[in-house]
């Protein structure tokens, strides 16, 4: 079996310790009673979390829609991607790079814009005056 410690944060020795801060003192059972409900309230929440932004009625969803195909897929990964929408077969390193080089031509152009601007407000300028 598992051990009582698998889902506390602490281990046997400092649930075993008799003091824990300000002095107070915990038996070993009463320890681990409070790193349970702690893990238990803890995990409460973020099944809360789930439930309120839909999450587990959509993978309820796509793990139905898995187990209803007829053959299964080779990769059940790319299926559940493609099955919420996500691009499969992308090579995020690849569309990084690219990232950053259109974010580069994008500040080179912007710098040009702005030369431009300038020279047409100085050419006005001498327009106005001659």
């Amino acid at each position: 079996g598992s051990s009582p410690w698998a889902r506390t944060r602490c281990s046997p020795v400092q649930a075993a310790s008799p003091r824990l801060g300000r002095g107070r003192q915990y038996s070993a059972a009463r320890l681990a009673r409070m790193s349970y409900e702690t893990a238990d309230s803890q995990k409460e929440e973020f099944r809360k979390y789930l439930e309120k932004n839909g999450i587990i009625a959509h993978l309820t969803r796509v793990l139905v829609s898995l187990y209803e195909e007829p053959e299964r897929p080779a990769n059940a990964i790319d299926y559940i991607k493609k099955y919420l929408g996500a691009p499969t077969g992308v090579d995020v390193e690849e569309l990084r790079a690219e990232n950053e080089e259109l974010k580069r031509q994008n500040l080179e152009l912007e710098e040009k814009v702005e030369g431009l601007v300038k020279q047409l407000q100085e050419l006005q300028a001498d327009k106005e005056e001659g």
